[in-house]
């Protein structure tokens, strides 16, 4: 499916109105619809479409593996003799002449990475073809497409010899909460949206996840199939994703994963948990899993102190990653002979909690989503994290959910699931916004999102600036 992509689409499609070729990049974590976005393109918009991947890491891969699948892959598509390259200059002159300059064409290396990792002159030969070939077709688009992030930015786009050569460069990220609703089909209006966020909640907004529901299906059944049975297309991602992507270094990014899907923590926490060096090869671990999606460090505005924080803490931002580690891992051996196939996941210990973390983390995910509800506007938004201090002499502890500041406001904002939510909730968010110092000219203003049924008495008091029904963040 074609979803919530129509920003990338026309700002790819304003490319053909330059008079010269177009070099773009599109990084982001597997399965979030990168080639999909490429492939729509070319269908509505060129005229011939050649796609090249590689050839996914495995023992034995090899250069010489890469490079014969990419002549194979261009003697099928354009109809002429296969070629044996001895090198990448080689491949991409043999791709330069099948370019037709008749015809809008566009061109996709797609997971970069793997084709171009096991030749450290991969970048060079390149940026070669790109200077002296490619550049001279003025209707070219040539994309460059990869899941590993981090070696897509270190290899090509931070190279000084493409610096000025990329007209694009995309991070995809998860889908907008708006658009998720597609995916349940004609039964969208008669889900409910508790539905829709019990799923959300452990998919996030990944368009090839989302892609496997069953509309017929209750949201428990679904992700008891995707996820507790031996054939779940979603029990089996995590090994398969992770290996693929971070190759021999998963062990070693998984294990910080697992840290973190008990909460947020520093660098230096995380290193001490681990009984790993706080070194710069662990700081690389955790920048590429940041490029690749799967963590961010909310390193928002103190709003004590209007400095950034000094020290970053990371969150595990990807939702299907919180839950596969917390949920669906410690269970695999039960999972793998059938012990969930016809068990109830609401059954599962503190299931509620579970689900209520997974449903706060993607609510901040997509927090741009709930500024016109919040009645910012146009105002220049500064800062937008989750804030946490820790209790000291000097101070009681506090930790909202996520505050989001402009110049002259700080909105601290509450995520509630919960079946009810009663006057209680005020009482919890007057006592953070207590312990919470702002500094001098800053205003607070307290804002609560929910999923579930809202007191009539809380609705009414005008104690918080906003009140968010979350269902609201699931219509266009």
């Amino acid at each position: 499916m074609f979803v919530g992509r129509n920003e990338y689409f026309d700002d790819l499609s304003s490319l053909w109105r330059k008079s010269s070729s177009s070099l773009v990049a599109c990084r982001g974590r597997r399965r979030i619809g990168k080639s999909t976005l490429i492939e729509y393109f070319a269908d509505k918009t060129a005229e011939r479409f050649l796609s090249f991947e590689g050839l996914p890491p495995r023992k034995g891969m090899t250069n010489r593996k890469q490079l014969d699948n990419f002549s194979t892959s261009l003697a099928q598509q354009t109809n002429r003799p296969r070629v044996v390259m001895e090198n990448w200059h080689d491949a991409f002159f043999w791709l330069n002449e099948a370019i037709d300059d008749s015809a809008r064409t566009v061109v996709l290396l797609d997971e970069i990475s793997w084709m171009g990792g096991y030749d450290a002159d991969f970048a060079g030969h390149l940026k070669w073809a790109w200077d002296k070939l490619f550049h001279r077709h003025d209707r070219l688009v040539m994309v460059i497409c990869g899941s590993v992030s981090a070696w897509i930015k270190e290899n090509i786009l931070d190279n000084t010899g493409f610096a000025g050569r990329f007209s694009r460069d995309y991070i995809l990220p998860e889908l907008p909460l708006s658009a998720c609703p597609a995916f349940w089909g004609p039964v969208a209006g008669t889900t409910s949206s508790r539905e829709m966020f019990d799923v959300l909640s452990v998919t996030g907004g990944v368009p090839r996840y989302l892609e496997e529901i069953d509309p017929a299906l209750s949201a428990e059944e679904n992700i008891r199939r995707l996820f507790f049975t031996p054939q779940g297309k979603l029990f089996k991602e995590f090994d398969d994703m992770f290996a693929a992507v971070f190759g021999d270094a998963a062990k070693t990014k998984k294990s910080i994963l697992k840290a973190l899907a008990a909460g947020p923590k520093s660098g230096a926490e995380l290193s001490a948990e681990l009984g790993l060096a706080n070194t710069g090869h662990f700081a690389e671990h955790l920048r590429s899993l940041a490029e690749g999606g799967f963590i961010t460090p909310d390193n928002g505005i103190n709003p004590e102190t209007g400095r950034s924080a000094r020290i970053d803490r990371y969150r595990l931002r990807d939702n299907y990653t919180r839950f596969y580690l917390r949920c669906v891992e410690p269970r695999k051996g039960e999972i793998a002979v059938g012990g969930y196939r016809f068990a109830s996941v609401e059954q599962i210990p503190g299931w509620n909690s579970i689900i209520g973390l997974a449903f706060e983390n993607l609510i901040v995910n997509n927090w741009t989503e709930l500024l016109p509800r919040i009645g910012i506007g146009n105002a220049i938004v500064e800062s937008a994290a989750p804030f946490r201090r820790v209790s000291s002499d000097a101070a009681k502890g506090v930790q909202i959910d996520l505050l989001i500041q402009t110049p002259r406001t700080i909105y601290a904002i509450e995520i509630k699931r919960k079946n009810k939510i009663g006057q209680e909730v005020e009482r919890e968010m007057e006592d953070k916004i207590a312990r919470l110092k702002p500094r001098k000219g800053m205003s607070v203003r307290p804002v609560l999102v929910y999923d579930g049924s809202l007191d009539p008495q809380l609705s009414g008091s005008g104690y918080f600036a906003a009140t968010i029904d979350a269902s609201a963040l699931l219509r266009q």
